[in-house]
């Protein structure tokens, strides 16, 4: 029975908001959801920005669920469409998907299915969308919509271009009657205007719902020993949290997930390199199982649909403020408390720029790249608010700091660096702007090296200029110079620093500069941050998450697909006693009341009885 079309309950509330508390569970709409979706159910296109978590995909499911015939997504996340899936038809709804990684048995069922109505959505990649007879099928069944996810990857100037979303703009042509719906969590105003021109979505309304994760704790430090820090990081704030690392290279994926393995973490490794067997079962352990750390790639992540991790950490600088903001997105989809944890040095820009100039882009592609890279290296060094300037990046002004990051809880001091950087900016300068930041410190310091003696630096001015600081202070100096654009890195010349046109007024004593000052390490343990609440009892809540573990394993699919953290504690708190009280709990549809009210009313009973006998029972008035 088609889930929107089903036997007709009477609500005083709207269809779309009928359906989304019969089949997902929930009262009311999040931002601008209802316009989203009275957009497309009218038949119009529609242009979606929203954050990760933020539901952009009830923005299709549910006019695919409104509309005659069936939803078409169009992702380029094989490895997850399954996944996607088994969300969906445990909510009652009836999805399939078409992909390569399915058998020729699976493929002709949902085709079937499709060409007879049989389907609410249906997940296809991108590259079988444009091939012939998938367009036969297509036009020989009833289609309610087209879904255009991570829409981001359409745009050349974007940080995950995708070469087969250049030929969507098929869909138009195609089938000009049916609505398209685009969608992204990353955009910045040049790509959302490519995405609509290479879309044919020009006359389409653009929702954009705002880039704010509240609930993300943003912090940004310097390198000093990466596998220490990490390691100090999740002991004292995550010992057992689901988590992502992110690496720049395979080699340290592979020996960062081994050293925490080693330190008694469950850590995986996945990069592009490994098996593609491999790759699939470490990341279905990821979404299926409870405390498992990613370390990956930037192959990981796009679409990843776990709500509770509960940290994203980068051991190296992202390439640009988009990619950034895209994986730390990927922290807190369930709305709790997050960190977004990040430690970066000059090097990782070096290497970077080194990257960047080995691309086979045109002169305009990598002039885009430099100046996202400047942007991201100058959110690492701000000394003020960063989640305002992250949300400045994309055009969204935040009134006030935000008091939850690094910079507003633990605001840097900062010390008069007009001298010191007139110092380093004269070292660069004299040495020939030919050599990188380690020679130039040794210059100031008065070391005396070979490189030093070969080149006869122990001549210049600046020679032994520099002895009020000290080797990692000097290095902070040259670091925050490049970061506000009076230096720039070389790439072809290894590194070396050279001078730009901005540190003229600074050089001739016509402006002051403020440094931040370096922070020591940190070593006292913080409070670790909980998705449970101290209402909440902790030994109920665990044996409801033991439940759903065994309701997912039993089959084969995530826990957090039974139900989020959030349904868990909201049994906590209201004890259920019936399935009319069980009902109510956010994220219960009809589907999930059948399946599963009797397993969880059964354990808060039994919880229930085990507490009255003691007169303990939380969240109750004794």
């Amino acid at each position: 029975m088609r889930t929107g079309k089903g036997p007709v309950y009477w609500h005083a509330m709207s269809p779309a908001l009928d359906l989304l508390s019969r089949v997902f569970g929930y009262d009311s709409f999040r931002g601008p959801q209802q316009d989203i979706i009275d957009t497309v159910v009218a038949g119009g296109d529609a242009l979606v920005l929203m954050p990760t978590g933020g539901g952009k995909s009830l923005c299709y499911q549910l006019p695919a669920l409104l509309r005659d015939g069936c939803g078409v997504v169009i992702s380029p996340l094989i490895a997850l469409m399954a996944d996607q899936v088994s969300a969906l038809r445990q909510l009652g709804v009836r999805a399939g998907c078409l992909n390569s990684a399915l058998d020729p048995a699976e493929c002709a069922a949902t085709e079937r299915a499709l060409r007879g109505g049989e389907l609410d959505l249906v997940y296809i990649a991108p590259e079988r969308l444009t091939q012939h007879r998938m367009l036969e099928l297509l036009h020989a069944s009833r289609i309610a919509l087209f879904a255009i996810d991570e829409a981001h990857c359409v745009s050349q100037w974007g940080h995950d271009f995708r070469a087969d979303y250049l030929a969507l703009d098929l869909l138009h042509r195609e089938f000009p009657g049916v609505p398209r719906i685009a969608l992204t969590a990353t955009a910045d105003e040049r790509t959302r205007a490519e995405i609509a021109r290479r879309l044919e979505l020009q006359s389409a309304r653009h929702f954009i719902a705002g880039f704010d994760r509240p609930n993300i704790r943003y912090r940004i430090g310097l390198k000093n020993n990466p596998r220490q820090q990490l390691l100090r990081f999740l002991a004292q704030e995550h010992p057992t949290d689901a988590g992502i690392v992110y690496c720049l290279s395979r080699r340290k994926t592979e020996e960062t997930a081994a050293a925490l393995t080693a330190e008694g973490y469950r850590a995986l490794p996945y990069h592009a390199g490994l098996p593609p067997d491999v790759r699939a079962e470490n990341q279905a352990r990821f979404l299926r199982e409870d405390g498992i750390i990613m370390v990956a790639t930037i192959a990981f992540g796009m679409g990843i649909d776990k709500p509770d991790v509960r940290f994203v950490a980068h051991l190296d600088m992202p390439k640009t403020v988009e990619a950034y903001y895209q994986e730390t997105g990927r922290a807190g989809r369930d709305g709790d408390p997050a960190d977004a944890w990040m430690i970066y040095g000059l090097q990782d820009v070096i290497k970077l720029r080194q990257m960047m100039a080995q691309s086979e882009g045109s002169e305009a592609f990598v002039r885009a790249e430099q100046h996202r890279l400047n942007a991201i290296l100058g959110l690492c060094e701000i000394t003020t608010c960063r989640r305002r300037a992250l949300l400045a990046y994309f055009g969204e002004e935040l009134p006030q700091p935000c008091g939850n990051c690094d910079t507003c809880l633990d605001p840097p001091a900062t010390w008069d660096g007009t001298e010191a950087a007139q110092k380093a900016l004269s070292a660069a300068y004299r040495t020939g702007q030919r050599f990188g930041v380690n020679h130039l410190v040794d210059v100031l310091l008065g070391n005396t090296t070979d490189k030093v003696v070969q080149f006869d630096h122990q001549y210049l001015p600046t020679f032994g200029a520099g002895g009020e600081l000290d080797g990692n202070q000097w290095r902070s100096v040259f670091r925050q110079l490049v970061g506000m654009g009076y230096l720039e890195v070389d790439v072809e010349g290894f590194g070396a620093l050279k001078l730009k046109e901005a540190c003229r007024p600074l050089l001739r004593g016509e402006e002051r500069l403020a440094l931040r000052e370096d922070p020591k390490p940190v070593r006292a343990a913080r409070k670790k941050a909980t998705a449970i609440p101290e209402d909440v009892d902790p030994v109920l809540f665990e044996a409801l998450r033991e439940c759903r573990r065994e309701l997912a394993s039993a089959q084969g699919v995530p826990p957090y697909m039974i139900f989020h953290d959030r349904s868990l504690r909201d049994m906590c708190s209201a004890l259920p006693r019936n399935a009319a009280e069980f009902a109510a709990i956010s994220g219960v549809g009809a589907s999930k009341l059948e399946k599963y009210a009797d397993s969880f009313l059964a354990v808060i009973a039994g919880h229930l009885a085990g507490s009255q006998e003691t007169g303990l029972v939380v969240g109750t008035e004794s």
